[in-house]
């Protein structure tokens, strides 16, 4: 029997299920927000105030809108708890990790480092520059148990005498970790080697971001746990690298300094931006961050003890996933053998997991070995989860079983 007490549920200030202050499906399961995130109500309406008024009168609002995005973008950076002068706006943490990707000088024959932990897409950007240099990715494995130091002796390691990047998760997607920035960037510093953080996970989960770190870029999405409108994330920048940063569209900003060169890009909706302090207000005034992001953590202690105790009731192993630097809010259950041992693999679940259960997860991979990773926010509650253990669960171990007869 499990051990940990299920947190009751929140509500909004009238009384009503948190729930309510969205507008998700409620004929489904919502157990993914780390993926794709989910916008509040009030934030779904304030942007399309703003797409109205910028339709009502275009010429009047594209010359006003570098200042409203400035507006913006200090807010977010008072939440992030940085200078607004060293924060860009950017439409997600890919398209920042491109952005400095495309700003570098170029480096002939240089070395990008990456590790196992990395999130396709931006690792991907990564091989795509090493290229253009001429040179190669190096990827270091990271054991998913590692400690701190051990995390950061396998990361320096790495390091090498054509190392020209460092390319690190604070935290990872497919293994829900935290990696030892604080560790790893005195040390780039000391080599002259630039490192940038995909930090897509950490805006909302984290009350000071950027504490203790030290790095010359960090990219952050908004539209996860921050609950924004999607396309909105923070780059930020420090030192000599911020001036080189440019975005990826030459607009009439282009010759201004960093980040106000960020704020004007044509024609772009930028109402994403105008309206995520929406959103950040949503859930600070319902329930404020610091209760917010407790409740997450004691949902996810709780569902992640249920979820692996009905796993291996169902099967006889252990579904605990020895993660060395856990997150509150997102957890790895490992699924039974045969299930996820990819990522296609894992993918095909999460569809099927959908459109047969009406329940949207994740499921990722790591290593050859298959998870299912929780995600939790305000609007879940334990009962979502207990649904998971009770109807799910036993189908995974029937699907698995099916697979390792096929193999």
């Amino acid at each position: 029997m499990g051990t940990v007490v299920a947190p009751k549920p929140l509500l909004l200030q009238d009384g009503r299920p948190a729930a309510a202050g969205w507008s998700l499906d409620p004929s489904l399961r919502h157990l993914n927000h780390g993926s794709f995130g989910a916008v509040p109500l009030a934030a779904q309406r304030a942007q399309q105030d703003l797409r109205e008024e910028m339709e009502r009168a275009p010429v009047v609002w594209f010359p006003a809108l570098p200042r409203r995005v400035a507006r913006a973008r200090a807010a977010i950076a008072e939440f992030l708890r940085v200078p607004a002068e060293f924060t860009a706006l950017v439409p997600n943490a890919s398209a920042g990790a491109s952005a400095v990707y495309n700003s570098l000088p170029h480096r002939p024959g240089g070395e990008v480092l990456v590790t196992d932990h990395g999130y396709g897409a931006v690792t991907m950007g990564a091989a795509r520059l090493a290229r253009r240099w001429g040179g190669s990715v190096r990827t270091v494995h990271v054991p998913l148990a590692a400690g701190p130091e051990e995390a950061a002796a396998a990361v320096l390691a790495g390091f090498g005498d054509r190392t020209a990047l460092i390319v690190l998760d604070q935290i990872t997607s497919a293994t829900a970790r935290r990696l030892p920035i604080d560790l790893i960037g005195p040390a780039a510093r000391e080599r002259g080697v630039p490192l940038l953080v995909d930090a897509a996970h950490v805006p909302g989960l984290t009350e000071d971001p950027r504490a203790g770190m030290d790095c010359d870029a960090w990219v952050g999405n908004l539209h996860k746990f921050g609950c924004a409108p999607r396309g909105t994330a923070a780059l930020v920048a420090r030192g000599e690298l911020r001036h080189a940063l440019h975005p990826l569209i030459d607009s009439w900003g282009a010759e201004e300094s960093f980040p106000e060169r960020f704020d004007t890009q044509g024609t772009v909706d930028a109402t994403g931006y105008l309206a995520a302090p929406t959103a950040l207000d949503f859930v600070d005034r319902q329930w404020g961050w610091p209760q917010a992001r407790q409740y997450m953590r004691e949902l996810a202690d709780y569902a992640q003890e249920l979820i692996g105790e009905a796993f291996t009731a169902a099967t006889g192993e252990p579904a605990t996933a020895e993660v060395g630097m856990p997150v509150d809010a997102l957890r790895l259950v490992k699924l039974p053998a045969g299930l996820g041992r990819t990522r296609l693999e894992a993918d095909a679940l999460r569809d099927r997991m959908a459109t047969e259960f009406g329940v949207e997860t994740a499921f990722t991979s790591f290593d050859g070995t298959g998870y299912f990773r929780l995600s939790t926010h305000v609007y879940n509650t334990a009962a979502d989860y207990e649904y998971f253990a009770e109807n799910c669960v036993p189908m995974l171990c029937d699907w698995a079983a099916k697979a390792r007869q096929e193999a």
